[in-house]
């Protein structure tokens, strides 16, 4: 398995935080954003890149800005 990129673990640690500070499953924050289960499942992983579309969905549907879910990563 490749090694996870770092700026993809952070994002998905971000998501996976206020995900579970908002007691959302993942399937429950999926159907708010419009995306499949999986796709926050390796989200979270760090092993999927949700692409650029889909950031500003996710995070309004945390209630959160792209910018806050994007917090910590350095390229």
């Amino acid at each position: 398995m490749p090694a996870k990129d770092p700026a993809l673990k952070r994002f998905g640690d971000n998501v996976r935080a206020r995900r579970e500070a908002q007691e959302l499953s993942q399937e429950q924050l999926a159907d708010r954003a419009d995306l499949d289960r999986t796709n926050i499942g390796g989200v979270e992983q760090g092993t999927r890149n949700i692409g650029v579309q889909n950031v500003p969905r996710t995070a309004h549907s945390l209630q959160f800005t792209t910018s806050e879910l994007c917090v910590g990563i350095e390229q």
